[in-house]
Formats: structure tokens, sequence, C-alpha cells
């Protein structure tokens, strides 16, 4: 009968040609096959893995060669320390848009009651993330999938944060007539066609794609941003690593000033902020 061990060599190297971290992805499936910690695999490398657990894990690891996300296939991430589940509902939260997270909390003071708005929630990674770090922030999460909204709700009740209000609806259309002092967004900005969606494929295209250029709901969100944010406050994107300059662009065109952009640890330039500079 083959060991913990043995079966984990057999799943790395099923991996090996679909998966950028083919060992990392097999011992997190095993050790969720099983029940325990990664760290608990080592230990128990000698032991037997009985027939049921064979199968159910040779499931697992032919669905990830499949190109389905991990995530999905445990039903949760880690983003910005908090446990969060996850579905194919909403986008697999990637570790570079905690670059969005820093730079928001730099602009969201602590200890003051600051209003944020979270364009695309998904998860509520984001708006999590914040609410988590400025507990007298009043968070609120838009999103256009009512099945995503039922993730984030799901996420803010498992970890107990209560200054976060969930919103149905497209962009802006959710708040009418409302304004914050900080406006975060993680869009769709892949370009309709390119060729990384195939990687991509059981993430919903809602999420991902922005249209013919990339550009789409960014564009929409910076034209119709100004009305929703206090005097002085801050808009805070997240774009493709060539988008900056268009990004930038678009910002000024629209009254936007104080633009900067932030490079992702990568060194990608990732997240544009600014701010609304009113006609005199």
């Amino acid at each position: 009968m083959s060991t913990v061990t043995d079966t984990l060599q057999i799943a790395i190297r099923a991996l090996a040609a679909h998966s950028e971290s083919p060992e990392l992805d097999a011992e997190v499936l095993l050790s969720t096959a099983m029940g325990v910690t990664r760290s608990a695999l080592i230990v128990r490398g000698s032991e037997p893995v009985g027939s049921e657990l064979r199968e159910a894990y040779r499931a697992l690891i032919e669905r990830r060669a499949q190109g389905v996300p991990v995530a999905y296939l445990t039903g949760s991430r880690e983003f910005w320390s908090l446990p969060l589940k996850v579905t194919p509902a909403v986008l697999v939260p990637r570790p570079e848009t905690e670059l969005l997270v820093e730079t928001a909390l730099e602009v969201v003071p602590k200890g003051e009651a600051r209003s944020v708005l979270d364009l695309g929630t998904g998860s509520g990674a984001i708006a999590l993330a914040i609410a988590s770090e400025r507990p007298h922030a009043a968070v609120t999460g838009v999103d256009v999938s009512p099945a995503a909204l039922g993730v984030a709700r799901d996420n803010a009740r498992t970890l107990a944060l209560t200054n976060v209000l969930w919103r149905l609806g497209s962009w802006f259309d959710a708040v009418p007539g409302e304004r914050f002092h900080a406006i975060v967004a993680n869009p769709p900005y892949v370009a309709a066609g390119d060729p990384a969606l195939a990687a991509l494929a059981a993430e919903p295209e809602l999420a991902l794609v922005g249209g013919s250029s990339g550009l789409d709901a960014l564009a929409a969100i910076v034209a119709a941003a100004a009305p929703h944010l206090e005097r002085g406050g801050w808009l805070l994107l997240e774009h493709g690593h060539t988008q900056q300059r268009e990004v930038a662009a678009m910002l000024e065109r629209s009254g936007f000033g104080n633009i900067e952009t932030r490079e992702d640890f990568s060194g990608r330039p990732r997240v544009t902020r600014s701010t609304f500079q009113p006609p005199h």
C-alpha cells in the first residue's frame, strides 16, 4: 500500500507540467484531504494511505491539473493574514492585491471615523482587510454578483467584522448619492483575448475581463468617481502592470491630481492613487 510520502511524490509528478508550484499544491491538497496541517505530512510520511483517501486525493489532483485553482479545491485562501472562504463565484485573492490594502491604509487614519467604498468586492478580501485594520472606519463592499456578495457576507460573519456593509449593484449604482473618504477598486483589467486568460478559465470572467483593451471597467470607475468622493478623498485603483500610463491619463482628464503609482513585490506598477481636484 502507498504511503503518504509515496502518494505525494506521485501527485507532484502529475502536477509538474500543470502548476508553477507542484510540490506546494500537492501538499496543500493532501493535507486538506487528510484533515491535517502540511507540517503533519512529514511526521506521517510512512503511514499508509487507504483506498478511499487515495481516490479522493486523485480526484483533487486531476482537477488541479485541469486548471482549477487550489483555493477552489480547498474552499479557502489566506489574504492579509485573514482566512477567507473562496468559491468559483469569486476571484481568488492575489498576493499583489495586498498592495492596494497597504495604500488604502495610508489614507485612512487609525482611530478616525472614515468611510471606505470597495468596488467589485468579490470575496470581500479588500473590504475585510481594511475593516480589520481600521475598526473605526465604515466600509461598504459592492458587487454586481449576488453569489459573490454571499461569499463576502459569510467571510465577514466568520471573521466577526461588523463595520462592513454589503450592497448589490454595478459600481456606483449600488451607492446612489453617497460619498466616501476613500474608494478602492480591483476591477477586471485583463483584455479580452489575452493569452493569459487560458490559465484563468476556472475563475469568473466577469471579474477578469475589462473589455477589448482591459481598460473599460477602470475608465467607467474613474469617470463616475468624483461625485462619490468627500472633499480631499482618495481614489485607489489596482491595474495591469502595463496600464499605469493609461490610468494616469484618464485620471488627469477626469480632474484628478496627486497621481501616484506604486509597484508590487515584483517591482511592477500595480496600484495608482489620486485625489479629485475640483475646479476653482
